[in-house]
């Protein structure tokens, strides 16, 4: 994982770019804060399947989901 900051990113694009295609990550600051990540279009395909795992099976039970948000909302209040 590489951290950069955006000014970073911007003067040395290429470099970054060469990084993620080689399996790096770049965590882009700004401000001191993290504001956006770059990662190889492989990395995040498998992130958002392995995320989605289960829902797309229809794995869960909307009533129970929209009931525990519910009770969640009400206990913070």
């Amino acid at each position: 994982m590489i951290t950069a900051t955006a000014t970073e990113i911007k003067n040395n694009f290429g470099q970054y770019l060469s990084a993620v295609q080689s399996g790096d990550e770049v965590i882009i600051i700004k401000n001191g804060k993290e504001v956006a990540r770059i990662v190889s279009r492989q990395s995040s395909v498998s992130f958002l399947t392995d995320s989605l795992t289960g829902v797309l099976k229809n794995d869960y039970d909307d009533k129970k989901l929209r009931g525990e948000r519910i009770e969640a909302r009400e206990s913070a209040d």
